[in-house]
């Protein structure tokens, strides 16, 4: 339990993530989802804690490692739902899940004992029966999803890498003429200026590479709200 002079409510979110074992990121999407709302200490800005918010998100730390989708907590935060109402909606999703498990056993055991190569297996015929199996209702895992999201970063991180060694470069090379050759390097204020160019693009590419890493982590954590 928290220390009984902070139980009036004045922790940071470092000292949360140390009590509960839940990560900052973790909290602030927490409450980005509307799952707890911590009040703004008016003169640092900084968000204050209770009590009562820490033990919320100790039961939102149980609830999510049951696997209970948020929209679940939300409704048991709210009132809307009782913890046992919640608990059976649960478990009919627990059992559904069970289900397709035991289907992709019945599945993978089966290939087992084939002694084939990969390139001689018959994919086609096997995914033919899993799509049938998929419209009787089974769902296999798509790690498919999974690789997609690794590839995301790849291609906003890559052109940024290329832009900021080119700018750097031209920045470098402006430098380098003007300490090799000061009497025929440009003016001061215009060398100033030609350093700014680069460096304000150097900037952008940076900020837009952040922006656009905090789109897709927002575009996982919409997926990650179905599960």
């Amino acid at each position: 339990m928290i220390p009984e002079e902070r139980e009036v409510g004045s922790l940071k979110i470092n000292e949360v993530e140390a009590l509960v074992g839940i990560t900052k990121k973790n909290i602030r999407f927490y409450e980005s989802q509307g799952l707890l709302s911590p009040r703004r200490n008016s003169e640092n800005g900084y968000r204050d804690y209770s009590g009562a918010e820490v033990e919320t998100l100790r039961r939102i730390k149980l609830l999510r490692k049951l696997g209970v989708p948020l929209e679940e907590i939300r409704q048991m935060l709210s009132g809307a739902h009782t913890v046992g109402d919640g608990m059976r909606r649960h478990l009919i999703s627990l059992e559904r899940d069970q289900a397709n498990i035991r289907e992709a056993i019945r599945l993978c055991t089966g290939l087992t004992g084939c002694s084939e190569r990969l390139e001689a297996l018959d994919a086609q015929a096997l995914l033919a029966q899993m799509e049938q199996m998929e419209q009787e209702g089974t769902t296999f895992m798509d790690k498919q999803k999974q690789d997609m999201k690794r590839r995301r970063y790849a291609a906003p991180v890559a052109v940024s890498v290329v832009m900021a060694v080119l700018m750097i470069g031209c920045m470098w090379l402006f430098l380098w003429a003007f300490d090799h050759d000061p009497a025929g390097a440009p003016p001061l204020p215009l060398l100033v200026l030609l350093i700014a160019i680069p460096a304000s693009v150097l900037l952008g590419v940076l900020i837009a590479l952040a922006q656009r890493i905090r789109e897709i982590r927002k575009g996982e954590e919409y997926d990650a709200k179905k599960y």
